[in-house]
């Protein structure tokens, strides 16, 4: 994880007393909600203002860097983990320009 980042939500959290609350259950749902308000900038196939929708990838990111800090996980590792294993199901030449899962091909 980029060391600033790690830095100023360590920061943010401590001066703020909120790591009390930053359970894995409670980000997980804090997860889920930023993700609907990110989702809600397309409903019924709106173009979303382009400052609204950093802000809102800002907090689904934002939640998910806590909590992966919460868990004692890097995220860049647990990218990067995901990363292989997701080219491992998904070969390139049987999924090139294709949507389907991989147990379903």
């Amino acid at each position: 994880m980029d060391e600033r980042v790690f830095h100023e939500l360590r920061k943010l959290a401590k001066d703020r007393g909120w790591e009390q609350f930053h359970t894995p259950e409670n980000l997980a749902q804090s997860i889920a909600i930023e993700a609907g308000e990110l989702l809600e900038l397309f409903q019924w196939g709106k173009t979303p203002d382009a400052e609204r929708l950093r802000e809102e990838v800002a907090d689904v990111l934002t939640y998910c860097y806590f909590l992966a800090m919460r868990i004692d996980e890097d995220p860049s590792e647990l990218i990067l983990t995901k990363l292989e294993e997701t080219v491992e199901k998904y070969p390139r030449d049987k999924f090139y320009g294709r949507h389907e899962k991989y147990n379903e091909l």
